[in-house]
């Protein structure tokens, strides 16, 4: 989404235009994507991308939007704008203005590629990690039963809030202080709830125990968005 000429770029700008064809990887990627949108109810959405640009999350620290600026964004998020064509591989979407953003998902796919890559090499045991927010342990250390990992207490970096121990097994972590903002007493973070174009206000952190990095990741927004009761039922 960051590089101009990726293919996740061009999609996005020729897609309300015309179908894109893309590549198996990349289709796959956005289909699995969909199918957590679905599964919960739009709590998870990757067209978020026009919400992140009107908060100033793409490539700032965060900003407020006026009142038109956030109902043009919302007119643009929503998976019904995106049609997606499993027979020649297109994706199309139905208005100008739509944009995908798999910042909530990439990273986790991207620890699954590694350990598929380490586990053809025959690596037995290691802990990949995506800049602490997604890890994933591959089997465990020499005698032990597997990877202990820390998570960071949201209230206070210095502290630990609790101790994990991993094995063939991946942690996600989504939390309001990894980029926020404050504005009139009030901090915003860069989590958005697709249903009201507004960041949550809710919780300080989520962490999921997934058996992969991609459903990790998938979920650790959707849990912050539905908040603890309505996870626990998806749970």
């Amino acid at each position: 989404h960051y590089k101009a000429d990726s293919p996740l770029s061009r999609l996005n700008r020729e897609a309300a235009r015309h179908p894109v064809a893309v590549d198996a990887e990349l289709y796959g990627l956005i289909a699995e994507a969909m199918r957590y949108n679905g599964e919960s109810e739009g709590a998870f959405d990757i067209t978020v991308g026009p919400l992140m640009k009107a908060w100033g999350f793409f490539t700032g620290e965060g900003r407020m939007p006026s009142d038109k600026e956030l109902a043009v964004a919302r007119r643009h998020v929503g998976a019904a704008h995106v049609v997606m064509n499993p027979a020649d591989r297109t994706i199309a979407f139905d208005r100008a203005g739509v944009e995908l953003d798999l910042g909530g998902i990439a990273k986790g796919y991207a620890v699954d590629r590694v350990v598929a890559l380490l586990r053809r090499r025959g690596i037995a045991a290691a802990l990949v990690s995506a800049g602490g927010s997604t890890l994933y342990a591959l089997g465990a250390p020499p005698g032990r039963d597997g990877w202990d990992v820390a998570i960071q207490d949201p209230a206070d970096s210095r502290q630990v809030a609790r101790r994990v121990t991993l094995r063939d097994r991946a942690l996600s972590i989504a939390g309001s202080s990894e980029k926020s903002f404050e504005s009139g007493g009030v901090t915003y973070s860069h989590i958005m709830d697709p249903r009201t174009g507004r960041p949550i206000p809710g919780p300080l952190s989520v962490a999921v125990l997934a058996p992969t990095g991609t459903a990790g990741d998938a979920l650790d927004n959707a849990f912050f968005v539905m908040g603890p009761e309505r996870s626990r039922m998806f749970l």
